[in-house]
């Protein structure tokens, strides 16, 4: 269970640093708020990751499936990775044993 949560507080700041690297690149820009993607953010890291897991997927998972992972590619990274984040710390957090 504390292995569960710790992971949840790395999501949780990861998610934070990630909307704070949003906040400063728009304010650097001086243009509209340009939310980074999952898909974006994991680009960052590897050239090829990310179209070689599409491909991979597509043969893998049926059509709709497929779809759904691509919503979730598109969503700003820094609310998957909050959102991830707190459900894991609601679900594993540390529960009162006299309640």
């Amino acid at each position: 269970m504390a292995f569960f949560r710790f992971v949840a507080l790395i999501l949780i700041v990861l998610g934070l640093m990630l909307l704070g690297a949003d906040v400063v690149s728009m304010l650097e820009s001086g243009q509209e708020p340009a939310l980074r993607s999952l898909e974006n953010v994991w680009g960052m890291f590897t050239a090829t990751g990310v179209e070689s897991f599409k491909l991979w997927l597509a043969e893998m998972v049926p059509g709709g499936a497929v779809e759904i992972f691509n919503i979730i590619l598109a969503l700003p990274a820094f609310a998957v990775c909050g959102a991830v984040g707190i459900l894991l710390a609601v679900l594993f957090r540390e529960r009162d044993e006299f309640a």
